[in-house]
């Protein structure tokens, strides 16, 4: 008996950012090989319940996808000669074992996607439809707009890269840092916004966080496999980085979906394989003596791991972590980071102080996660209508019902009602 449905969508959502890269590499031409790349996957949805599953299901899906790509082609009587030539090319390629030794064009594509010519946005969208394998209709509904507007930006994006001849390489070394800061972002967006939803009654998006990992396992790999480990550590520390938090997945949300903050966490729950590998790729990052602000906030996340209660947090460390990360990314939501630590220190008041300079700089008024460290803040000082101001100004901005709810909660619990 072939396999189901189901076993085919998982085999096409592990390959398919491969097999697309390999695609657009040969034939320079996004949708072509997109649309080329869903009929072989209807194809396969009809040949293997009957036939079974190939030797080798990846190299059964990109040489049917080319075949179809050059059918379209014939059809649409483009480039004849050229078409002989590939043709004859894709005969010789026939035997399934010959998609081992194809080249691997994810690094490629990934770089193609994240190039600054294309707005931040756009290279998430793209990111996602040509290496993750989400349907439009899936990323449309992760970044809260309607399907038909992330149809225009991903067609915008493309239109893009062909107008403006971004080339389908890697780019020269002396790019390349530059370069692998917006993937690494574009990579890291994808996964907070599974890791706490924008919106909607989920507070997680596993199938988001899974496959910013997924990314990155894909995106180390290509590095070393280039030879390019000078630009690897970041890449590692991203990787801790999430693996780190995602560990605390099953932890976060209590049976009846409510959230649960890091400090009421059964770390029973926590996947302790999960923090193993997210430390050995910390240490294995911070080997290479390159240290970088995905590398410091790993640390910040082993800190917390190593605690076996709340009350065992290493705060003076995390606060230490937090003056290098500031140094290195001096941002806003990074102080207050560093606020919320100096004042689980014990130093409350300071806490306030800080992040009352950062509400008089501005920019973090439309912030949840400002209003609810605040709010929080306000609550440990003994200051409940504070608190109660700060918590309503967090449920009037936030979209995420599970939030929403635990702010009310919080509400609930303070006196003077």
């Amino acid at each position: 008996m072939g396999p189901g449905s189901s076993e085919i969508d998982q085999i096409y959502r592990d390959h398919a950012g491969r097999v697309l890269a390999n695609l657009i590499g040969r034939f320079g031409d996004f949708d072509l090989a997109e649309d080329a790349l869903q009929e072989a996957l209807v194809a396969a949805l009809e040949a293997w319940p009957q036939e079974g599953l190939p030797a080798n299901p990846a190299g059964w899906l990109t040489l049917t996808a080319r075949r179809k790509a050059i059918d379209q082609l014939r059809r649409s009587k483009v480039l004849r000669e050229k078409l002989e030539t590939l043709g004859k090319e894709v005969e010789i390629e026939a035997p399934e074992h010959t998609y081992d030794v194809y080249p691997d064009e994810r690094l490629k594509l990934i770089f193609m996607c994240c190039h600054p010519a294309l707005a931040q946005p756009a290279q998430t969208a793209l990111t996602l439809k040509s290496m993750g394998g989400l349907t439009t209709a899936e990323i449309a509904s992760a970044f809260l707009v309607p399907e038909a507007t992330m149809a225009q930006r991903l067609v915008r994006a493309k239109r893009k890269i062909r107008d403006a001849g971004i080339p389908f390489r890697i780019p020269e070394e002396d790019r390349l840092e530059s370069r692998l800061a917006a993937v690494l972002a574009v990579i890291y967006l994808i996964f907070n916004e599974g890791y706490k939803a924008s919106s909607g009654a989920a507070l997680l998006r596993a199938d988001l966080t899974e496959e910013a990992v997924r990314l990155n396992r894909a995106l180390v790999e290509l590095l070393e496999k280039e030879g390019l480990i000078d630009f690897k550590p970041e890449s590692l520390g991203l990787l801790a980085l999430m693996r780190l938090h995602d560990s605390r997945r099953r932890a976060r949300v209590s049976p009846d979906g409510e959230l649960v903050l890091l400090e009421d966490q059964d770390r029973e729950l926590w996947d302790q394989a999960a923090i193993a590998e997210g430390r050995a790729l910390l240490e294995t990052a911070l080997s290479a003596r390159r240290p970088g602000p995905y590398q410091v906030q790993a640390a910040i996340s082993a800190v917390h791991a190593e605690a076996g209660r709340p009350e065992e947090t290493d705060w003076p460390q995390i606060v230490e972590l937090y003056t290098v990360l500031a140094g290195m990314h001096p941002t806003p939501v990074v102080r207050l980071n560093r606020a919320v630590a100096v004042a689980m220190t014990g130093d409350v008041a300071l806490g306030l102080s800080l992040l009352g300079e950062l509400e008089e700089e501005g920019g973090l008024e439309g912030y949840v996660p400002f209003h609810a460290a605040r709010a929080d803040l306000l609550r440990r000082h003994g200051d409940d209508e504070g608190a109660r101001r700060a918590y309503q100004a967090a449920i009037d901005l936030s979209s995420n019902e599970v939030e929403q709810a635990f702010f009310k909660k919080r509400i609930a619990t303070l006196g003077g009602n």
